[in-house]
């Protein structure tokens, strides 16, 4: 009895392990070219809630000390020394407090 158990095992073939290595491949032939063209999209979404960001902490600094900031007075609130978007775009704020992206 034994030993006609061990005639009876089940496993995966060569043939079915090829053919589920080549749906797998076909599964990230098309679905990696999706998700490099949607890298830039998230970039520039990024981005925009980087400055949507700076703007409340310009606004935060303005309530707190009755003064538009400059860059040298958000350093505390912020991390980087530099504004710098994912995108690679420099955020900029005027001496009225305004946020822009300069697009290089």
């Amino acid at each position: 009895m034994f030993k006609k158990s061990i005639n009876n095992q089940k496993g995966f073939t060569l043939v079915e392990m090829m053919i589920v290595l080549l749906v797998i491949t076909i599964i990230l032939l098309v679905a990696l070219p999706n998700v490099t063209n949607h890298s830039s999209t998230i970039n520039e979404k990024g981005c925009k809630a980087y400055v949507q960001m700076l703007r409340g902490q310009v606004e935060a600094y303005r309530m707190e000390n009755n003064v538009t900031p400059s860059v040298e007075d958000l350093k505390k609130y912020i991390k980087s020394d530099e504004l710098v978007c994912p995108n690679g775009n420099v955020i900029e704020i005027d001496s009225k407090g305004n946020v822009t992206e300069r697009k290089e």
